[in-house]
This record gives structure tokens, C-alpha cells and sequence, in this order.
């Protein structure tokens, strides 16, 4: 039996119960303790998930990047262990299951199963079922300082529960489901790994060239070879092709742009780790900054691959929200060696930036296949009869 046919027979005239979120589970706001208080963030032990831990480390994570005192939990209480984290501002969508006790911050609500549904739901099936939610909150925004959902829209949407007379059967066919993705999403893991190999090679070999001895070039700050700009609001603007960018990447498309020389975007606020080169017309938001370089000094790619290796993190002055001042970058040191020899560098990171994020060859190609069979399938298992009465306003 093919396992199309297999798929097909398994899900052969199956009931399906549709649930709500909120009936599903507990939702809880993340937040940021205070970074007045040096002691919330000083030999953490409570793991604290940003957007930055899924961008590096995945969708199913045990550990965080950075780390806070249990002084810093309000109340005392984390979310529990095998809870699901859905951005619901900001950057809509990216989701992800955490398998420890955590904490978040407010750019998620976490998604913990109700104790009436522990044994009715496996959570990774709600997890893989989380995609469609993550789709329905990117088109089910509201507008004012920055994206956010419509989270009454969100407690409605709806979740299928397969077999609900028949709790063992349920739980049997949640858990093939899971087992099949399971099954794809690991061999897109394994090619993930050795593309996430080749990128710290690349990481290296890119410090390597940016490094310079004492003397070697003229270091000089920022502010000499860039002038900052701010971003403005776009939704004013008539629909185009021209991007809009935000901290988090590509927002929108428009009809007007804001410059359309060879720049870096940096961020001001939000995802700041951020770094984008942009060699095309582009729109800004008040998130994040362009550069006007002087291009008798630096080259605009030069400049990029540089500031990819500063830790902005380090840089941060937000209380909350992350945050990137024009005073604070200003002052970063920029070296300066020759204009051909910036070309000579550019050109060998090109190269290796070409092998681990080209989509036309090698791994990121691969990757690229793998995740479209994947999505096929995951479409095909979680496609579950709706009748009208239960489709979400």
C-alpha cells in the first residue's frame, strides 16, 4: 500500500468535533521583567524565549538564549513544560513548542492544554495543527504602533478533535499523524544541521576576513562613512511591488519608496539583531533605519558584512521592547581598509554566503524540497472536514 493510499484509509470516514481555542487551552501574555533591575538578568536560571530563539534554534526547543532570575517571575509561576509559544505581535505568527517550564516575552501568548483535555489531545498534534492557526493570525490583524491580533478572533478559532466518542482511537490516529510529520520534519532537521554547520564555517571565515591588526587599516565611527535614517509609516501608501521593511523583514509591498541606492537596514527597534543589505527600491517603517553611505569610502556590501559581526544585543537600551539608538551606532568602530580590497573581500563572501543560502543549489535547495513534500503532507493529514456552521467568523 502506497502511503498516500495509507494516509487515506487512516483518515477514511473519520468524526471530527471542532473546538475552540479557549476551550482547548489556557492562555497566558508573556512579558519582559524590568532591565532597571540588573538582578532579573544576572545569573539566570528561568528560560526566556524571544523571537530570536525560533529564527536560530527551531520550532521545538528546550533551552533559550538568554536566560532570567526566578526573582523576575511574577507570582512565581512559569508557563508549564510542553506548552505552545504563537507571536501575536509584532512578528505575527511563528510558533513554536517549548518542552521546559519558561517564561516568554510579550511578544507571545502561550498556549497551555486545559486539564479537561490532558488526555483527549496529544500536543504535538496541536503543535503541527498550529501552522493553520499561525496562518489565520497573519491575516487577522488589527494596526496601531505595531501588528497585532485579533485575539477574540483568535480564542474562536477552531481545532478538529478526530474520533471524539472514542478517546483511545483519537489518540491513535493524533499520534500517526505525528509520527508521519515527525518523520518528514526530521530529515529537513538533519539537512539542517549541516547547513547550520556551513554557516558557522562561514561565520568564521567571514571574522577572519573583517579582522584586522593594530595599524593595518584606519578605524573610524560609524557616523563618518553613514548617515542614519528613519523610517516612516507606510499604511497610507497604495499597494505595489515596492518592499516595505520593518525589524522583521518584509512587511508589505507599496507603490512609493523611500531610497533606492545601495543600503543597510539596521534596526531601531524590536527583532535588532536583524542586519539586511537592500540593493533596491524600499519603503522603511520607524522600526528600522536606513543608511546613506559615503561611497568613496566604504562600499555599501562591505559595510554590511561588517556590521553583521557586531553583537547588537549588547548595544540594546530598550527597558522592554529591544532598542537601537542613533547615538549608540554612531559609535561603533568601522574599519577601512582600500576600497579594492573591500571588493576583494566582498567577493569571497559572496561565495560563501551564495553555499549556505542559495535556494537554485546545494542544501538550501534541498531543504527547500523536502519542506514542500512536508507541507503536503502535513495539509493532506490536517485537512479535516469542516462543516459550515463551525467555520471560524
Amino acid at each position: 500500500m502506497s502511503q498516500l493510499s495509507y494516509l487515506e484509509k487512516l483518515l477514511d470516514g473519520v468524526e471530527v468535533e471542532w473546538l475552540t481555542v479557549s476551550e482547548v487551552f489556557n492562555l497566558k501574555n508573556g512579558y519582559t521583567p524590568s532591565k532597571s533591575n540588573s538582578e532579573y538578568w544576572t545569573n539566570g536560571e528561568v528560560p526566556w524565549f524571544r523571537m530570536d530563539d525560533i529564527r536560530e534554534n527551531g520550532r521545538i526547543l528546550n533551552d533559550s538564549l538568554q536566560k532570567i532570575s526566578s526573582g523576575a517571575v511574577k507570582g512565581g509561576k512559569l508557563f508549564p513544560a510542553n506548552s505552545i509559544l504563537m507571536s501575536t505581535s509584532a512578528t505575527i505568527g511563528e510558533f513554536a513548542l517549548i518542552s521546559v517550564p519558561h517564561l516568554a516575552n510579550q511578544r507571545f501568548t502561550s498556549l497551555t492544554i486545559k486539564d479537561s483535555h490532558i488526555n483527549t489531545f496529544d500536543i504535538k498534534f496541536l503543535f503541527y495543527y498550529c501552522f493553520f492557526l499561525s496562518e489565520w493570525c497573519k491575516k487577522n490583524t488589527t494596526m496601531s504602533s505595531f501588528a497585532s491580533v485579533d485575539m477574540e478572533g483568535f480564542k474562536k478559532f477552531l481545532i478538529p478533535l478526530p474520533c471524539p466518542d472514542n478517546p483511545e482511537k483519537s489518540l491513535a490516529i493524533q499520534s500517526e499523524i505525528v509520527r508521519i510529520l515527525d518523520k518528514f520534519t526530521a530529515l529537513t532537521a538533519e539537512l539542517t544541521a549541516e547547513l547550520n554547520m556551513r554557516k558557522k564555517q562561514y561565520n568564521y571565515y567571514r571574522d577572519q576576513l573583517l579582522s584586522f591588526e593594530e595599524g593595518e587599516v584606519e578605524w573610524v565611527t560609524l557616523n563618518t562613512v553613514a548617515n542614519i535614517k528613519n523610517g516612516k509609516d507606510w499604511k497610507k501608501l497604495g499597494p505595489g511591488s515596492i518592499p516595505v521593511y520593518g525589524s522583521g523583514g518584509i512587511m508589505q509591498h507599496v507603490d512609493t519608496f523611500a531610497y533606492d541606492k545601495p543600503t543597510v537596514l539596521i534596526p531601531r527597534k524590536g527583532s535588532i539583531t536583524n542586519i539586511f543589505y537592500v540593493d533596491e527600491p524600499f519603503w522603511n517603517v520607524d522600526t528600522i533605519y536606513y543608511t546613506e553611505l559615503n561611497l568613496d569610502k566604504i562600499i555599501p556590501k562591505f559595510f554590511y558584512y561588517f556590521m553583521t559581526t557586531i553583537d547588537m544585543m549588547q548595544l540594546d537600551t530598550g527597558s522592554g521592547r529591544p532598542s537601537l539608538t542613533q547615538a549608540i551606532l554612531n559609535e561603533i568602530k568601522i574599519p577601512l581598509p582600500t576600497i579594492d580590497e573591500q571588493a576583494r573581500i566582498i567577493s569571497l563572501l559572496d561565495k560563501f554566503d551564495t553555499l549556505t543560502t542559495s535556494l537554485q543549489e546545494g542544501l538550501p535547495r534541498e531543504i527547500e524540497l523536502r519542506q514542500k513534500q512536508y507541507e503536503y503532507y502535513r495539509d493532506l493529514l490536517l485537512s479535516f472536514p469542516k462543516s459550515h456552521s463551525n467555520e471560524v467568523a
